[in-house]
């Protein structure tokens, strides 16, 4: 399985204002978004997220986002080494996500940018 890099998930009270610190420390733009009541901006390699505290609870458990190139291959070699697949591989609207539970007991979402489209195209 390849990883392409890995990104920070942070929980805030204040998105506007934490967006800003982001942007100003890392130099780059937000791209902002909203899942599941949850509103969202990626910064860099930070992905801020504020919300619902019953949302955020779950969100709060997952240690860090992990770019993958296929989360297919992703899913067969974390269950061949003994982690716990518990969510997916389900779609987004910027490809595939899976949730998995290390035996050390740590909790990761690995990513890909799959999308049917791509993948009908050929991109995939």
């Amino acid at each position: 399985m390849e990883i392409l890099g890995t990104t920070l998930r942070v929980c805030v009270d204040d998105l506007e204002a934490a967006t800003a610190f982001y942007e100003r420390l890392t130099g780059a733009p937000a791209l902002r978004f909203e899942r599941g009541g949850v509103r969202v901006a990626a910064v860099g390699c930070f992905l801020l997220m504020s919300g619902p505290d019953s949302e955020l609870e779950v969100l709060r458990k997952v240690t860090a986002t992990i770019a993958v190139a296929d989360v297919d291959v992703a899913h067969r070699t974390l269950t061949e080494v003994g982690a716990r697949v518990v969510a997916g591989p389900v779609a987004t609207p910027v490809g595939r996500n899976l949730i998995a539970v290390h035996p050390d007991g740590s909790v990761f979402e690995y990513v890909d940018r799959r999308t049917p489209e791509a993948d009908a195209e050929g991109q995939g």
